[in-house]
């Protein structure tokens, strides 16, 4: 089983940056999508960038325009580029991805990381 390790996340002023790392222990077939989720307290989680394995991105409209996906296909690897943050993207944020092999879809989710925007 593919393991998702993220690291990256930290303390940050109001209008900093940060860059969140989701890497996988191993390539993961067949899949269709990578992305981020975050969950802030006592609010449920929701998804915050995906991207498809065509290269579709998707953001949810409190970060477009700030957070930036991508991917490095031969690290096995992706990434949340987080810009101008703001004291509400405070969360935690998981990385995920899902892939469909043999009419089964797999999930695939880490650990998560807490970024904490603050001044």
């Amino acid at each position: 089983q593919v393991q998702l390790v993220e690291s990256g996340g930290g303390l940050v002023q109001p209008g900093g940056s940060l860059r969140l790392s989701c890497a996988a222990s191993g390539s993961i077939p067949n899949i269709n999508s990578m992305g981020w989720f975050r969950q802030a307290p006592g609010k449920q989680r929701e998804l915050v960038a995906r991207l498809s394995s065509t290269g579709t991105t998707t953001y949810s409209d409190s970060v477009k325009g700030r957070f930036a996906i991508s991917r490095d296909n031969a690290k096995n690897t992706w990434y949340l580029q987080m810009n101008s943050l703001k004291p509400e993207d405070t969360g935690v944020y998981s990385c995920h991805a899902m892939s469909y092999t043999m009419s089964t879809w797999y999930n695939y989710w880490g650990q998560g990381t807490q970024v904490t925007v603050s001044s």
